[in-house]
């Protein structure tokens, strides 16, 4: 069922059915870009069990970091709510912006100028090619809604945020609130 039309700074909820998939399973996807060519997107609720300090080294303050898709999981990229304190961002929608300059950002948190409410890192991106994404939207693998969180989604909690996506869904999504990651384990 294809509700809204893709569109940078909506979220994409993995519909239960995507089960096994290691990317995105159980995902809530913040669509960054969306073109006739393609999409870009990050996987804003798959924490990665090291932090921003462990990558790089120069930066002192332990932030959490994403895996935001399976493509180029060597790179690491950000979003964030400040474009005033970060030159070069790009506005993705509802005032949060998506990369900039990095020197400049390393500085910013090392100096407690940017927190960790603020910006939020990832390893890696979802993308898709020019049609792929309406092919899976077609085969019920993801519905699409509005960002209702704007700038704030980079404060939403990861462990939840799936399930209370799937509360708000309501009907047939609700018995999937409380089921486990894996239903074999039922």
């Amino acid at each position: 069922m294809i509700s809204l039309q893709p569109t940078k700074g909506h979220l994409l909820i993995a519909e239960p059915s995507i089960i096994g998939d290691v990317s995105f399973n159980r995902s809530v996807v913040l669509l960054a870009d969306h073109t006739d060519d393609g999409s870009i997107g990050f996987i804003m609720n798959k924490p990665l069990e090291y932090s921003l300090s462990d990558l790089v080294p120069e930066i002192e303050i332990p932030h959490i970091i994403y895996n935001g898709g399976p493509v180029e999981q060597d790179n690491l990229y950000f979003i964030h709510k400040v474009p005033n304190l970060i030159p070069n961002s790009i506005e993705i929608s509802s005032g949060i912006y998506w990369g900039g300059d990095f020197t400049k950002v390393r500085n910013l948190i090392n100096t407690g100028k940017i927190i960790a409410n603020e910006i939020r890192f990832f390893l890696g991106y979802s993308g898709w090619d020019a049609k792929q994404l309406h092919d899976e939207l077609k085969a019920n693998s993801w519905v699409i809604v509005e960002n209702t969180y704007k700038k704030y989604i980079i404060e939403k909690k990861y462990d939840t945020f799936w399930k209370e996506k799937m509360i708000e869904l309501g009907g047939d999504y609700l018995i999937w609130c409380n089921s486990p990651e894996n239903p074999s384990y039922n």
